[in-house]
Formats: structure tokens, sequence, C-alpha cells
């Protein structure tokens, strides 16, 4: 039982780690057993006819050799070397054909080199027979069992040598295409797959690439033409929002007016963050870069956002950033830790690097895992404030910046509470 138990667990490790392993030695492993195969089917059958053969000739050999004998015995008497009459030796199948009066050959294994016997009946109803071991003929069998092995090597070794360097390139492909469609998962939709794998060799990898790009390409039109749709809609809308807002300013003083002037604002609101995750959707946003100092630039901002969010400057910088993104995304972190979390929220600046962190229950796991997302709030029924908006668009003017937000749960061994943390980390060129 357990010799068995052994030799299961043995074979699932090595199903394990073929499944791991990657194309070009998985090809390799295949090439290489066909290989072996192929060479030790061939070299039994050339070995078997080879030896067929020599059995064949030494017995024709031992024929005539018989025959001579007998010529010579009738005519003088004498036995030639080797020959023997009514030999007690002979093996009883040649005794069976020399009662019928039959000339006949018999190979009896010894060894390498078989013994190979022949008999012929006299006229005076004696037995001549003679044995011989071919020695020398079958030591030609050795060396070609020595050259086929070492043929059967080569074959093995040429094999394996193609099936790394055929299973090298088309895994070098697959992995170009892996890594060029994600980058178009990433969003690099400039970026083609075909291009990248190179389109000289026409094979599967080739039309996988095409599909991908046909796909990218279907998908990046669909995506066009949903944010075309969105910009349409939030510009069109914000003409008559534009209206009701001023409308709403000239109601006369009451409760009924501060909601409908707090309502038709946070429509604004809303129309106005559409319309700038449409516009960063394009891809067509630059950067209009200053240098910034960006201790004193976040004391500004923060205290604009949270008055009572603490600010830490562990070591001023002075980098190279569009000052108005910036206040956008430093905005959108504050303001989403002041909606979300709880106090004390705390603005940290290390050189380029900024982190927001609140101390309430953290972001939602589905945000880390895939990232913010538009129109989804820190509540699952929606009974919250805010649009879900916020960490798009400062995702959104990050990549603008070629800078990269990151967001993460402060462990309760970070500090008491835990909480959700926004690290921002700024190019300084």
């Amino acid at each position: 039982m357990a010799l068995l138990l052994f030799r299961k667990t043995g074979l699932l490790r090595r199903a394990g780690l073929l499944r791991k392993t990657g194309l070009r030695w998985k090809l390799s492993a295949a090439i290489a057993a066909v290989s072996a195969l192929v060479a030790v089917v061939l070299s039994f059958v050339v070995h078997n006819a080879a030896r067929a053969s020599m059995i064949d000739n030494s017995r024709d050999v031992q024929m005539e050799r018989v025959v001579f004998a007998q010529t010579v015995y009738e005519s003088t008497g004498r036995l030639a070397i080797n020959a023997r009459l009514d030999d007690d030796d002979l093996p009883s199948a040649l005794r069976h054909f020399a009662a019928k009066d039959k000339r006949a050959t018999f190979v009896q294994e010894h060894g390498n080199s078989p013994v190979v016997w022949a008999e012929t009946p006299l006229s005076n109803g004696r037995v001549l027979s003679m044995s011989s071991k071919f020695s020398d003929t079958f030591a030609v069998l050795d060396d070609l069992d020595q050259a086929l092995i070492l043929g059967s090597a080569a074959v093995v070794l040429g094999g394996t040598a193609l099936g790394v360097l055929v299973g090298g390139q088309l895994s070098r492909r697959l992995r170009k295409a892996a890594e060029a469609a994600g980058r178009v998962a990433g969003g690099a939709t400039d970026v083609r797959v075909r291009d990248s794998i190179g389109a000289r060799v026409r094979d599967e990898t080739d039309e996988l690439a095409r599909a991908v790009d046909a796909m990218a390409d279907a998908l990046a039109g669909r995506l066009e033409a949903e944010r075309r749709v969105t910009a349409d809609i939030a510009h069109e809308l914000r003409t008559p929002v534009t209206g009701l807002v001023t409308a709403a300013e000239l109601l006369p003083p009451g409760r009924p007016s501060e909601l409908v002037r707090d309502r038709s604002q946070a429509l604004r609101t809303l129309v106005e963050d559409v319309l700038e995750v449409a516009r960063l959707d394009g891809a067509t946003e630059k950067a209009d870069l200053q240098d910034v100092a960006l201790g004193e630039f976040v004391r500004r901002r923060v205290a604009i956002t949270a008055p009572d969010a603490k600010v830490l400057v562990v070591a001023d910088a002075v980098v190279r950033t569009d000052p108005r993104r910036l206040e956008r995304i430093i905005g959108n972190l504050v303001a989403n830790a002041a909606r979300h979390g709880k106090p004390l929220i705390e603005v940290t600046v290390d050189g380029p690097y900024i982190q927001v962190r609140d101390h309430g229950p953290g972001f939602p796991e589905d945000l880390l895992r895939e990232g913010p997302s538009r129109f989804r709030t820190g509540s699952p029924d929606r009974s919250g404030s805010g649009h879900g908006l916020g960490l798009t668009i400062a995702t959104g003017q990050t990549r603008v910046l070629g800078a990269r937000l990151t967001f993460r749960n402060a462990a309760p061994e970070d500090g008491e509470g835990g909480g959700a943390v926004a690290q921002l980390l700024l190019p300084r060129e």
C-alpha cells in the first residue's frame, strides 16, 4: 500500500511538473521521446535483419563446406578438416533430416556467435556433419550495434535540439503575443499583437495575433462610440443644467430653494465630471508641465478641501508636473477619504511621493482587485453620497501626468484602526 501511494504521488508530481513546464520544453521532450522511440525501433529492426542475413550466409557457407567434404570423402575415403562421421553431438533436428536422407543446416545459439551445423547423408548410410562458429562474421554485428547506439544518440540529441529551437521560437512568439495583449488590455489601444510578434512566419500564432488584433479593434471602436455618446450627452446637458443652476440662484430664500440649489449644483458637478471622464478616456489630454514645490502645494490644496486633515512633509521636492491636474488628483483623494473614511485624514509628502490615508473601513475588495470603476460608490445600494467618479478621474489624471497611483488597505500594525491608503508617485522629470 505504501509503495502504491509513493508511486501515485510520484506520478502526480511529474504531472504537476509537466503542467508547469513551458511550451519549449514540452515540445522538446515530445520530440526527444519520439526520436528515441524511432531510433530504438529502427535499431532493433536493423540489428535483427543484419543478424538474419549473417545466419543465412553462414548456413550457405556451411552447406557448401559439407558438400565439398562429402565429395572428398567419397573420392578418397578421407575426412576433410572439421568433418565428422556420425557425430554424437549432432542436434536431433539434423538427425531427423538425415534419417529422411536429406541435407540440412541448423543454428545452435551459443553466446554472441552461434554454432552453425550442416549434415549430409552418405551412400553407405552414415552421416557426415560439420559445425563451425563464424566469430569473424558475427563480430561485425558488435560494430554495427555500436554504430546504431551512436546514431540513435545523435538522432535523439538532434531531435531535442530541434525541439528546443522550434519550441523556443514558438514560445517567444506566444510570449510576445501575451505581452502585447496585456498592454492592449491595459489601455494601450495603439499596440497590435501581429506587429509585436512579427509577420514573417505564417502559422497559428499569426492567426491568433490577427484574431486578437481584430477583437482589440472592435473593442476600441465600441469604447470610442460609448465615449462619444457619453461626451455628447454630457455636453448637451451642460447648457440646460447651467441655466437651471442660474435660475435656482434667483429663487426666494427658503428651505425648498436651498434643496433646489443643492440638487442642481450636484447635477452640474455630475455633468462636469462625466465630461472630464470622457475626455480622459479619449487619451488625447496633454499635461501642461511646470516646476512645483510639492510640500507647500499640497498644504494649500489640502487646507481648502479638508481643513481638519493633517499634512506631514517628510522631505520636500520640486517636481515637474501639471498643477491643475495634480490639484484635481489630491482634491479627489482627500474628498474620497473625507466622504468614505473616518478621521484622522493624514497626507504625507516624502519627496515625489504623496500618501493620503484615513482611518475608516478601507477600500472595497473589488476596487483593490480591479481598480476604480465609474459610478461605483462605497455603498453597495448606492445610498451614500457621491457618484463614484472621483477615484476614476484621479486615476485618469495620474495617467496623463505619467505618475503611478495605487490603492491598499492599511493593516492594524500600520497604526490604529487600519484604513484606506492611496499612494501617488510623481515623476521628477
